[in-house]
């Protein structure tokens, strides 16, 4: 997980991207795959960033999965 840092800009930082996945998920249900088709095009490079989010985010119960799909927690 890249933190913000010296090193790393907070726009580069796994935590920047958060809103990107939450604000399509807040809207829709999708699976991981709808849902990455539609963020690799914007902040998220690879597939690899996108697990990053979506573990940081399931952890901190802010998503949910269920029969494949992804589900917002609000």
């Amino acid at each position: 997980m890249k933190l913000p840092s010296k090193v790393t800009p907070y726009k580069e930082s796994t935590i920047a991207k958060f809103p990107v996945v939450l604000e399509l998920l807040e809207k829709n249900d999708m699976t991981p795959q709808e849902l990455y088709a539609k963020v690799r095009k914007s902040k998220i490079k690879n597939i690899s960033e996108f697990v990053e989010v979506l573990d940081c985010l399931y952890a901190m119960n802010k998503i949910k999965i269920d029969e494949e799909v992804l589900h917002y927690v609000g």
